[in-house]
């Protein structure tokens, strides 16, 4: 029986392969865009309000820090006593369009050996977790010279 996909947080990324992008929302009244998305009211101080709207974000932006991870995060993140945890590079990116800085993991195989400060980064669907009847989607950057 195949696994069922299933995003680790509802709503903040849709779409496959070329498609695949993250969700935010623009307020009507001043612009501001949000991730994760905003569904209650503008985060902007100098904003009065307005109506928050769905918005596909900009799949390319450009490294604006990166680190490695040396410590188990927490939930919802999922070790299995079979596989161990392995440390990952967690990627802080610009938004190329947005002009706000999303985390998230690199691509599995690369390090912090493989970044830059400004490289060029791609959001591309990834998996967080696996277990016997649920693939747990989520979100990884991918600098845009790699294949993958």
């Amino acid at each position: 029986m195949p696994r069922v996909l299933t995003p680790v947080v509802s709503g903040w990324f849709a779409g496959d392969g070329d498609d695949f992008h993250l969700v935010g929302t623009r307020c009507s009244a001043c612009g501001s865009v949000f991730f994760p998305r905003e569904d209650v009211f503008c985060r902007n101080p100098g904003c009065e309000g307005g109506d928050l709207t769905e918005t596909p974000l900009s799949g390319t932006g450009r490294i604006w820090s990166y680190t490695d991870t040396r410590y188990q995060p927490p939930s919802p993140y999922v070790t299995s006593p079979e596989l161990p945890w392995r440390p990952y590079a967690l990627v802080a990116v610009e938004l190329e369009a947005e002009r706000i800085v999303v985390l998230g993991q690199a691509v599995p195989g690369v390090t912090v050996a493989d970044l830059a400060v400004g490289m060029e980064m791609r959001v591309v669907p990834g998996v967080l977790h696996e277990d016997a009847h649920t693939t747990w989607t989520t979100w990884h950057w991918r600098p845009t010279g790699v294949a993958g």
